[in-house]
This record gives structure tokens, C-alpha cells and sequence, in this order.
């Protein structure tokens, strides 16, 4: 019989019913009250593959963000704001959406939907350490249990439906595409645990690129990021690499293990096994380094207390954060030719946006497909944001083939779009408006680019948080009571991840030092009617300073011009204008000549329009508030 509430759901929503049956027994079976299911895998990556879509398969909700709860009454799913429309959308009547996140909320819930004594079970791989850690504390002094149980019920129910394994080849980047052989890779991280004060014996490496990037491989398993389903256990004098071994070439392995001695022997162990494998080896007299922001709970339970070694990142996350001159001359080289590509997508719309043939998706689909016209491109980095008109006022948009809008001439346009190439990984977004834009949307503009410059030109002490940077690319904003509600920027790989932490603006991200990437991307988003961002990938330099002293700035390796069209001149400072038009300059001699050596003609003479010197309208001085800014803020950097 289908449940009354069912006649009056929309047609996108899944029929749930027989699988929430089917989970309330296994529920039952384990003699649980409830059931967690999150929306990670168990290395707790930013994109997840098919098989690990545990949380959209039980709920029929495809957002990336929500958490489902089961218990043998009720169904709850708890999502941002983001996903509100989509969740009502693809879940049936057997599901209560709750528009609140927290932790704290879902025990609230549970609580009151479960008696003392309750055991609520969980899949401790899907669990990381600060999830568990504070759904513990909240239950504290509730008699309620939480239950670790490593095989997952979700996918029991699953069975033969669920999504294989990803099995595709794993394979070795060549040399040409690499910084450091992994030999030299491993030795640097043994040196490491021989200086730390705990003196650990291994290291524990449970995010995905940790892996990949540690020994030079790369294969396809998670959408957007050229990663493999892997472990390593990293020991003083053995290495253990978790991991399906029939994907490995007769060469890959030869690659491994080629007249190795045994401290650099890589032994090669199932993907499964490693909780035992790690439970077995803590037996002894060791003590193993994690980082606890990509260790899930399945692995740090079985770790006794006094044998762990744990600091927020491992070092491989703190070492590989810090590109080689190697890997910084890949990565900018990658950065040239994904201009290329960016600009040959602009001049493109410039000439059919006016006829009324390009919608959301189809532009976003053409950005993907010029991408794939370059040297060593591998696939996109992230899904393109592509966002015309009131839908750029959504932060993290996309569109699809059954829901866009066209672009039209009247309307500003956003492109947030990146590639994975062998030598690097892109992020770029542009803003741009083919007609006559409002005074409003040209000072909201203006003012965002301000904050680009202003943060990308900053002079600042080596170490500084960049969370004490920030501010500067909000100033110009905040000046008129303005602000945008996301993150200002995020690390980035090489033929890694897209959004590579621990480098970044955000309080967790660790110090700014030589050689980190990362994007400068500001924004501004009247809801309803545009939105604006301005993003550049930038690498931290050396500063020349007038005295002797350890100072840090940015150089832009994006090489993509602004809408010239959206530029208020007359709000840039001197300082401002100066350093755009530099810009200018290197974009023309980075770019210029790989337009003219591939005969692009049409793209060349657009290039060297847009980069033309812009000159003052207007005199410009600085005020007393930004003085007071930048002081307060440098007080903030010396004290950090």
C-alpha cells in the first residue's frame, strides 16, 4: 500500500520504504535504537565515488552535505541551507528534513527519540575523530551508548545494487611530472620522525592524496581528483602500503619495489585489512604518528593512547603543502596553459552569448571540453560552476542539463572552473558582463577586485596565520558595508586536490611559508539578482623589503585578464592601479606568446585589448581607516 503522504510528492523523490525496512531489521539485528550515516567515505575526502554514496542511496537525497539518522520510528535528515529545495525535492514521506546542522542538534533528537539505555551504532570508519569526540560529549550522562560496528549496514541492505569498487589501473607519474622520486619522499619523512621529541616509529597516512602523492602514483577512483583507495603505514625500517594489488601494472610494481633493500621495499598489503594490520603492528614497543583531521575513528580506536603520536596533520600533509622549485615551475606551467583555455572560453562568449545560443550548462560542458584541448589534461578539478544572473548569488551553484539559464548580455556572468593536468591542478574564476552593468554592480566589482589586489600584493612576516591576512581582501568591502560569507582561499595541488589543505585563510590552516600555493578568491552576492567572485591562484615568495628582515608576499600565477568592462578606475588607489597593470604585463608575456606559437590568433589580439594599461580617472588617497586596518592587523600577526 503506499502511504498517503506519497500521492502528493513530487516525481524526483525516491520510494524509500523497502529500504528503510530492510535497515530497520539489520538495526534490529545488531540491537541498536538507531543508526548513524554520514555523508563521507573513510578517508574523509571532499568528492566521494558511487559505492561510497551510503547516505543518498538510503535517503534518495543527492546533496554532497546532510546526515541521516535511523531509528526503528522515525527517519531524519539534517542539511544547510544549500540543500533545502533538493532534499524536498528527492526524499519520499518516510524522511523528516530537519534545516539545521550540528551535532548537537542530531543528539538532541536522538535523545528524545530514544529511551535510556539506547545503543546507537555507527560505521567507525565514516566517523572522524572530532565527529566522534563530540557526538561522546554530548551523550554524556545520557545512558546512551555509542557502538562502533565496522561492517556497515547500509551496505548490507545495499547488497549486489551497490556500485562496484572502483578497479581502474593504478599507475607512476613520469619523472617529468614529479618534484621528488618517492624514495627521497620517504626518507624526508623518516628524518622527520627521528627529530620529533615523541619518537614515533611509523606514520599513519589515511587521506587519499597523502598516499598518492608520497609515492608518485595517481589513479581514478574519486570524481575530480586523480586518487586510489589506499593506506600507508610508514615505518622506521618497512613500509606498508594498503591497497588492491591486481590494479597494480607488472611495471607499477617493478616501479615499487625494483632492487629495493628493505627499509625501501614497499610490501603490499589488502586494502581491508588494515585495522588488523594496524592493530597488530601497535602490539609491540611503537608509538605511531597520526593527523588527526584525516584519521577516522575505525583506525585511531585501535590505537592505544600512550603509543599514539598525534598533531593535527601528519607530515606528509605539512611537507607536501610546501612545493620544490620543481613543483612550482610545473604548476605555473600548468597555470599557462589553463589561461589559454579560460581565454579562448571568453573570447567564445563574447561572440555567441549576443546571439542567444549559450545557457549555464552548455557554456559550462564547452569550458570542459577547451580544457581538454590542452597538454596533460586529465579531467576537470571540480564540478564547473557556470552562473548567470540572480543564479551567480549562489555561492556554489552548478547548473544541469534539465535546470540552467541562458547568458544573455543584460546579465553578469560567473565562471568557476579548473583543471587537473599532469603538472598541476587549476582554480580559476572570472566575472564578466557583455552589456552596460548597473553603477552598483561596477563599485560591488571594483571593490572585490580591490580586495584581490590588495591581498595579493600584501608584504607580510614569514609565519603569519593566514587567517591574519584576511581581512585584507574584505576591506575594501567592508568600507561600504558590504562582505561575502564564504572562505577567502584554499590550498591547491599538483595533480592533487583542487581545495589542498592545511594552507589556507581559515583558523585550522596552518602558517603561511615559501613555496604554498593557494587561491585569493573574494566575492560579493546580492541575493536574488548577481553575484561576483575574482579568483587567482597565487604562490608565497620571498618579499624584497627596504630593511633585512624575513617577509612574505604573493605572486599570481593566473594568467587571465579582468572584465575591463566592470572596473571602476576611479575607486583604485595609485598602489592599486600600479600593480594591476603590472599584472597585465605578465599576463601578456606569459600567455602572449603560447597564443601566437599555437597560431590563436583571434584569442592574441583579444588578450592584448584586454590587457591594455588602465589609467587613473580620478586622484585616489588612502584613508585613515585603512591605516588603522593594516596596524591593527600587523599587531595580530606578531602576536600569532
Amino acid at each position: 500500500m503506499v502511504p498517503k503522504c506519497e500521492e502528493h510528492l513530487p516525481v524526483t523523490a525516491v520510494n524509500t520504504t523497502a529500504r528503510l525496512s530492510a535497515l530497520r531489521q539489520q538495526i534490529e539485528a545488531w540491537n541498536l535504537s538507531a543508526y548513524i550515516i554520514p555523508d563521507t567515505d573513510a578517508h574523509k575526502s571532499e568528492y566521494i565515488g558511487k559505492h561510497d554514496e551510503r547516505r543518498a542511496w538510503i535517503t534518495g537525497f543527492k546533496g554532497t552535505a546532510g546526515t541521516a539518522v535511523v531509528t526503528m520510528r522515525k527517519a531524519a535528515v539534517w542539511t544547510d541551507s544549500r540543500y533545502w529545495t533538493q532534499a524536498e525535492r528527492e526524499m519520499d514521506c518516510n524522511w523528516d528534513l530537519h534545516k539545521e546542522v550540528g551535532i548537537t542538534l542530531i543528539v538532541s533528537w536522538l535523545l528524545a527519540e530514544i529511551p535510556a539505555g539506547g545503543r546507537v551504532g555507527f560505521d567507525p570508519f565514516l566517523i572522524s575523530l572530532d565527529s566522534w569526540n563530540s557526538y561522546d560529549m554530548n551523550l554524556q550522562g545520557s545512558n546512551i551508548q555509542l557502538v562502533s560496528i565496522t561492517t556497515n549496514l547500509v551496505d548490507l541492505v545495499w547488497g549486489s545494487e551497490r556500485p562496484l569498487v572502483p578497479s581502474e589501473p593504478i599507475y607512476a607519474l613520469e619523472t617529468a611530472f614529479t618534484g621528488s622520486t618517492w624514495q627521497e619522499k620517504v626518507s624526508n619523512i623518516r628524518s622527520q620522525m627521528q627529530k620529533h621529541s615523541k619518537a614515533p616509529t611509523a606514520v599513519l597516512l589515511t587521506a587519499l592524496d597523502e598516499t598518492a602523492w608520497l609515492f608518485n602514483l595517481r589513479s581514478s577512483d574519486i570524481p575530480y581528483n586523480p586518487f586510489f583507495y589506499s593506506y600507508t603505514l610508514l615505518m622506521d625500517c618497512s613500509i606498508r602500503l594498503f591497497v588492491n594489488r591486481s590494479r597494480f601494472s607488472p611495471e607499477t610494481l617493478q616501479y615499487l619495489n625494483s632492487g629495493c633493500t628493505e627499509p625501501m621495499c614497499v610490501q603490499l598489503e589488502d586494502y581491508s585489512q588494515v585495522r588488523d594490520s594496524v592493530q597488530a603492528y601497535v602490539s609491540g614497543d611503537v608509538r605511531v604518528w597520526i593527523g588527526t583531521q584525516y584519521t577516522m575513528y575505525g583506525l585511531y580506536e585501535v590505537i592505544p593512547e600512550e603509543k599514539l603520536v598525534a598533531d593535527t596533520y601528519s607530515p606528509v600533509m605539512i611537507t607536501k603543502a610546501v612545493k620544490n622549485s620543481k613543483e612550482q615551475a610545473l604548476l605555473k606551467a600548468s597555470h599557462v596553459r589553463d589561461a589559454v583555455a579560460v581565454i579562448r572560453y571568453l573570447v567564445w562568449l563574447e561572440k555567441n552569448v549576443p546571439k542567444g545560443t549559450v545557457d549555464e550548462f552548455s557554456g559550462a560542458e564547452f569550458m570542459d571540453q577547451l580544457r581538454g584541448k590542452e597538454d596533460f589534461f586529465s579531467g576537470p578539478s571540480f564540478q564547473t560552476i557556470s552562473a548567470s544572473g540572480l543564479n551567480a548569488a549562489l555561492a556554489h551553484y552548478s547548473p544541469t542539463k534539465e535546470l540552467n539559464r541562458k547568458l544573455s548580455s543584460d546579465e553578469m556572468y560567473l565562471v568557476d572552473s579548473g583543471g587537473q593536468y599532469w603538472d598541476g591542478t587549476t582554480d580559476i574564476t572570472r566575472t564578466v558582463h557583455w552589456g552596460t552593468p548597473s553603477a552598483f554592480q561596477k563599485e560591488a566589482y571594483t571593490r572585490v577586485l580591490m580586495g584581490n589586489i590588495d591581498l595579493s600584493k600584501l608584504i607580510f612576516p614569514a609565519a603569519t596565520s593566514g587567517r591574519v591576512l584576511e581581512a585584507f581582501a574584505r576591506k575594501a568591502l567592508w568600507d561600504v558595508g558590504l562582505n561575502y560569507g564564504h572562505g577567502t582561499g584554499h590550498g591547491i595541488g599538483n595533480f592533487l586536490c583542487v581545495h589542498e589543505w592545511p594552507v589556507g585563510f581559515q583558523t585550522i590552516n596552518i602558517a603561511m611559508a615559501k613555496g604554498m600555493f593557494t587561491s585569493i578568491e573574494p566575492g560579493y552576492y546580492h541575493d536574488g539578482e548577481f553575484g561576483i567572485r575574482i579568483e587567482d591562484v597565487a604562490l608565497v615568495v620571498g618579499a624584497k623589503t627596504k630593511y633585512p628582515g624575513s617577509y612574505l608576499t604573493f605572486e599570481v600565477v593566473s594568467f587571465v585578464p579582468y572584465d575591463r568592462n566592470l572596473i571602476d578606475v576611479s575607486l583604485l588607489s595609485p598602489e592599486q592601479l600600479q600593480h594591476l597593470n603590472q599584472y597585465y604585463q605578465v599576463i601578456r608575456e606569459k600567455v602572449g606568446p603560447e597564443l601566437h606559437r599555437r597560431q590563436l590568433l583571434e584569442e592574441f589580439e583579444w588578450l592584448q585589448r584586454h590587457t591594455e594599461p588602465l589609467s587613473a580617472r580620478a586622484p585616489h588617497t588612502a584613508s585613515w581607516a585603512s591605516v588603522l586596518v593594516a596596524s591593527t592587523l600587523a599587531i595580530l600577526s606578531w602576536s600569532s
